[in-house]
């Protein structure tokens, strides 16, 4: 099955283009035709595009709206540059969207119909930032391709759904939970399911037995402790705000720091949402940049006390919560690192992972260098713990969510 598999975000839309179906997810030799990103939707448009030769090509375009630019994609796959074998829309069967939050409402991978639209318009007010933007992606496939092509929301909230309720709630009033559902819910949750299934697949473990933590670290970052294939616990909450140090988000801060530098700087709410969200983190700290390659060169090449420390802090974040879910499961038997920087980064796996030596968690340096964006194990022997870096496939899954709620399988991964 043919799946196109959508990432709209604010002014940008993300695609590939995925031959899948159950004999291809047994063997794992899902076939991705196409990919590329259409960027600064609204006007000029950049748009990166990669066929099936496997060359990238970049290009500008005026597009409009995000109907214009599945439009453009559309057009793309369906002609010869594409090197991909469609010739008319009808023969794309699916399309899978990533939708950041289901609420409590959803808790699987569904497909979408007017009474899910309506549903997912009405949560808005849980992920304003994110939502509105994917529900333009799904008009925008409904109007390119018909409604005749079935669409299936997948959501980055569905796997953290497992979470006990010790994990979900937060210590205040209970009726703010019972009226308005004010709870952590966790985010990255496609990420973190793949990079369990991955792992399971490279071990030959059974869902049941899969006991680990994966830190998926990026821009975005979050750790989640799995237990028996189920998410237990996850870093972020009521939104991908809480937790880890991010490239501009805060992570955790004492709330009531909000009231005291709202008095101090005369800032509203809004703009301290803002400073929390898009200029915090690694920037904030830094005040140089949100990119940890960017910081790990300025640390390296001038010595730069402050490009360090946000450095350190975004590491030592992670020890902590690395600590705190081996206490939550008693134990695990792996870490999986993914995301740019958990899968790209030695330097940052390194420092990680050093001085945990008394929880079992012992890297080989050597076998850490060789891992740049790559799956692959690098812990010593006698570590305790293994330790893996397995590149997150949140599209695939995606694809694989997609064509198994099409088609009614019963197949759980």
């Amino acid at each position: 099955m043919r799946i196109l598999v959508l990432n709209a975000g604010s002014s940008s839309l993300k695609f590939q283009l995925i031959d899948t179906d159950g004999a291809a997810i047994a063997e794992s030799r899902d076939r991705r035709l196409a990919r590329g990103v259409v960027e600064r939707i609204g006007g000029q448009a950049i748009v990166t595009l990669q066929g099936s030769d496997g060359r990238a090509t970049k290009s500008t375009a005026p597009i409009r709206d995000h109907a214009a630019a599945v439009e453009h994609v559309i057009a793309w796959l369906t002609s010869s540059d594409s090197g991909v074998e469609i010739e008319s829309v009808g023969q794309i069967e699916a399309v899978g969207h990533r939708v950041v939050h289901g609420g409590e409402q959803f808790t699987h991978s569904t497909r979408i119909d007017e009474t899910v639209r309506r549903e997912l318009e009405d949560l808005i007010e849980l992920a304003p930032l994110h939502n509105p933007h994917n529900l333009r992606g799904i008009a925008a496939a409904r109007g390119v391709l018909g409604p005749g092509v079935p669409q299936v929301a997948v959501f980055d909230t569905a796997f953290h759904h497992s979470l006990p309720d010790v994990a979900y709630l937060y210590a205040i009033p209970y009726q703010l939970y019972r009226r308005h559902r004010v709870r952590r819910y966790g985010f990255h949750g496609t990420s973190h399911r793949y990079v369990a299934y991955r792992y399971r697949q490279l071990t030959g473990r059974t869902r049941e037995q899969t006991k680990i933590i994966t830190l998926h670290l990026g821009n975005g970052a979050s750790a989640c402790a799995i237990d028996g294939g189920d998410s237990v616990d996850t870093s972020m909450g009521f939104t991908p705000l809480e937790g880890l140090v991010m490239g501009t988000r805060s992570g955790d801060i004492d709330p009531a720091i909000l009231d005291f530098v709202s008095g101090k700087e005369g800032l509203t709410l809004h703009e301290l949402d803002s400073m929390l969200n898009k200029q915090s983190g690694l920037l904030g700290l830094s005040g140089l940049t949100a990119d940890m390659r960017e910081l790990l060169a300025e640390e390296a090449e001038h010595e730069d006390r402050r490009a360090r420390l946000a450095v350190d802090m975004f590491c030592y974040r992670v020890r902590k919560y690395l600590g705190a879910y081996l206490a939550a499961m008693n134990g695990a038997d792996a870490i999986a690192f993914a995301g740019g920087i958990g899968e790209n980064s030695a330097e940052v796996r390194a420092r990680i992972c050093d001085g945990m030596d008394w929880l079992g968690i012992a890297l080989d340096p050597e076998k850490n260098a060789a891992i740049t964006g790559t799956e692959g194990r690098i812990d010593r022997d006698g570590s305790r713990l293994e330790v893996w870096v397995i590149p997150t496939d949140e599209e695939l899954l995606i694809a694989r969510d997609t064509w198994r709620v099409v088609t009614g399988a019963d197949v759980r991964y």
